[in-house]
């Protein structure tokens, strides 16, 4: 199921013997652009502590009520790795916290629930490259692939011929916890207008510059299926905007469609 990342925001997160806090934040890959840990604030509970929760511990979402379960307990939670407040997430402390809750530490292009896409680490290298550089160096005092959903958004958003507004919100299957699609503001460029993109249609990132550039021209998007809040994320919605772009599916390089053994009707699926 396709969600917004904005509206699983501020959801409570309930364990097995409580409430636990409110999500806040989410940390993504962006080598597969798939979601790796939720951001919990506790409250009082733990004195504002922050904690990381990985979707493999999530067993089910209520969004009429608004609230995200998970198959641990407060006393787990409690005792988990600590995470610092002031300092990003490093790869010794991914693996404390795996190794505590004896979860798998996930591999490159695995999503939650299925195979996610793997992207090339993408950056600018005028800008990014000796940065990129000095992160490889430090990667054991943290994961220069782990970027927060918070601080990505509001990044600019650069067409192949010009600028066209900015990143407002991110779209994930919180089945996979794959990042399907970025959902982009227009501004003053087409008022009110917003549009999906996906990943795969992204050239690179300018992590330093804070822009996204993307393998489109303003024309393409201009052009692209309306996108509103009572637009349904559902499959006829999608395959008319891959089919738009010109562009594969994601859903056709899924394992179970490649299997000739499963049956499949063409005629919806292709593009």
């Amino acid at each position: 199921m396709l969600n917004k990342i904005k509206i699983i925001k501020n959801y409570k997160l309930n364990c097995q013997d409580g409430e636990i806090g409110k999500v806040k934040d989410f940390y993504f890959d962006d080598q597969t652009w798939t979601i790796r840990y939720l951001i919990v604030n506790t409250g009082n509970w733990l004195s504002s502590r922050r904690v990381l929760i990985s979707p493999h511990s999530i067993i089910s979402m209520n969004k009429e009520e608004e609230y995200i379960t998970v198959n641990l307990t407060k006393s787990q939670i409690e005792s988990s790795p600590i995470l610092e407040s002031d300092k990003p997430v490093s790869k010794q402390f991914q693996e404390e916290f795996h190794a505590y809750y004896g979860s798998p530490m996930y591999a490159t292009g695995m999503g939650y629930g299925g195979v996610g896409l793997v992207f090339p680490h993408i950056f600018d290298e005028k800008t990014d490259g000796e940065k990129f550089i000095n992160e490889i160096e430090d990667e054991n005092e943290w994961d220069p692939n782990l970027r927060s959903t918070h601080i990505v958004s509001g990044y600019g958003i650069q067409a192949s011929d010009d600028k066209i507004g900015h990143l407002d919100d991110f779209i994930i299957d919180t089945e996979t916890w794959e990042i399907h699609y970025l959902e982009i503001d227009t501004n003053n460029w087409l008022p009110g207008r917003k549009f999906l993109i996906s990943p795969n249609w992204i050239d690179h990132v300018s992590w330093n510059n804070s822009k996204v550039f993307v393998n489109l021209s303003t024309d393409e998007i201009k052009q692209s299926p309306e996108y509103t809040a009572e637009t349904l994320l559902n499959r006829d919605f999608e395959t008319k905007l891959h089919k738009h772009y010109n562009r594969t599916a994601y859903w056709l390089d899924k394992p179970e469609v490649k299997d000739n053994s499963i049956k499949i009707d063409a005629k919806n699926l292709l593009l």
